[in-house]
């Protein structure tokens, strides 16, 4: 099943995705629950797969602006330096424990939107991940027990402004740039994607392909990751972990490719679908 967030009339709601149509949970569920997050929270899956074939579904995909998958998420963990040729592009080392960075929601758009490139740097970067959707929340998860714990997958775009990230050893202020990355174009679901499935992620550039992996290069696993950010906070429903970018990307390239306005980046995970988003300068 896939999952999203939208705008339609200047309304926020979420649905279910058939065949390129929206079945509005806002309106059908509208008592119950008050978005994606709180659906997820509830363990309410199943009565939205319930809504597939009931009426008639309110929009097309076309009609609605695409939003985030969870556009308020409580925590947003973002993985650095989690595949061997990003290390190794990068001159840095594989750390023990997962390297791991924050992102905020205002940083993020959905798909179709225009990711910006703000007037601070023309350095914009990108980076193809894939997303993990927490489901049921908890603290010091096991390994064993971390796929019960995941609601669903969704494509990220981890854009970067690369000067700001330089400046210091801290990476939080390029990595969060108002709307430089992107989140979606929907979630699907954990049954659809069984444990340790592996999936295939890629990268083009106004059709070039730039970046191409899959989950058994990650270096920390999804387990892992889950595991260990859990030992030092509480994972809530709607919570993302963003597993990192393989190697490619643009400011270790000769000469170095940063993203200008009317660029068209694809993430691509074969599993999920193609998240697509122009690059605009922001005003």
């Amino acid at each position: 099943m896939k999952l999203v967030s939208f705008v339609v009339s200047g309304k926020a709601s979420f649905g279910v995705v058939e065949d390129g149509n929206i079945y509005d949970l806002g309106l059908r569920l509208a008592d119950s629950y008050a978005d994606l997050k709180d659906l997820i929270g509830a363990d309410a899956l199943a009565l939205a797969a319930a809504e597939v074939g009931k009426g008639v579904p309110e929009y097309r995909l076309d009609d609605v602006v695409l939003l985030p998958v969870i556009p308020n998420p409580e925590q947003i963990f973002c993985i650095g330096l989690n595949y061997a040729d990003h290390v190794a592009e990068t001159q840095r080392q594989s750390t023990e424990r997962p390297m791991i960075f924050m992102r905020v929601p205002a940083s993020q758009v959905g798909h179709n939107q225009p990711m910006l490139r703000p007037a601070e740097s023309e350095k914009f970067d990108y980076e193809g991940e894939i997303a993990i959707i927490i489901g049921k929340g908890g603290r010091r998860i096991s390994e064993e027990d971390s796929w019960d714990h995941i609601a669903g997958y969704a494509c990220y775009n981890d854009g970067s402004i690369r000067d700001w990230q330089l400046h210091t050893a801290q990476w939080g202020p390029g990595k969060n740039f108002y709307r430089t990355g992107s989140f979606g174009p929907w979630m699907v679901t954990a049954d659809e994607i069984p444990a340790n499935a592996e999936m295939t992620l890629v990268t083009r550039l106004n059709g070039v392909e730039l970046q191409r992996a899959a989950t058994p290069q990650l270096i920390h696993s999804i387990p892992k990751l889950i595991a260990y950010i859990s030992t030092f906070t509480p994972l809530s429903p709607g919570d993302v972990i963003v597993t990192g970018t393989p190697g490619g990307i643009g400011l270790k390239r000769t000469p170095p490719l940063f993203l200008k306005p009317g660029d068209v980046v694809e993430i691509e995970v074969d599993r999920i679908g193609t998240l697509v988003n122009t690059v605009e300068n922001e005003l």
